[in-house]
C-alpha cells in the first residue's frame, strides 16, 4: 500500500475517502469498500495516508441509483407541491421514472425521456432548499443516508 508523504490537505495531498454519512455528497458510477490508515478529516472530506481499495460494491448499479434517485425526490415533493401547488409535474416524472426502472412501462414517454435525471433534479432542488435551513438539511442528509445504506447493505448480502 503506498503511503502519501508530507503534510495531508483535502483536494490537495492524500487519498481521499468517504465515511457512509458523507457517501451521498460523493456518489459516481462506482462505490469501494476501502482499508485505510492515517485519517484525517476536514469540512466533511476524509483524507488518508494509505489506502487500499477491497472491493467494488456490486450493490450500487444503475438500476439501485435510479430507485434511490427516485427516493430521493418523492421524500421532498411535498416542498415542490407546496410551493407550486397547481403542477404535478415532478410527481408525474418521478412515477414514470419509478415505473420503468421497474419495468411497468418499457420506455419512458417523450416528456419523461430524462426522468432520472428530472428526479435526481427534484431531490438536488429540495435538498438545495433544505441546506437554506440547517436542521432540515441535515435531517434529510441523514434520512437520505440510512436509505442509500439500506440498499447497499440488502444488494450485498
Amino acid at each position: 500500500m503506498p503511503e502519501i508523504v508530507g503534510i495531508l490537505e483535502p483536494c490537495e495531498n492524500g487519498y481521499h475517502i468517504c465515511r457512509p454519512q458523507d457517501l451521498v455528497k460523493w456518489l459516481d458510477e462506482a462505490i469501494f469498500e476501502v482499508e485505510y490508515d492515517g485519517m484525517i478529516v476536514k469540512d466533511n472530506k476524509c483524507v488518508v495516508r494509505k489506502a487500499r481499495l477491497l472491493s467494488k460494491c456490486e450493490g450500487w448499479n444503475d438500476k439501485t441509483a435510479r430507485l434511490f434517485a427516485a427516493d430521493c425526490a418523492e421524500h421532498v415533493l411535498h416542498i415542490c407541491e407546496y410551493k407550486h401547488p397547481n403542477d404535478d409535474q415532478s410527481r408525474k416524472v418521478t412515477q414514470a421514472a419509478r415505473d420503468y426502472i421497474n419495468g411497468i412501462i418499457g420506455e419512458l414517454p417523450s416528456a419523461g425521456a430524462n426522468a432520472g435525471v428530472a428526479a435526481c433534479g427534484v431531490a438536488a432542488w429540495a435538498a438545495v432548499e433544505a441546506e437554506a435551513r440547517a436542521e432540515a438539511g441535515a435531517a434529510e442528509r441523514k434520512w437520505q443516508t440510512k436509505k442509500l445504506m439500506g440498499y447497499l447493505d440488502e444488494t450485498n448480502k
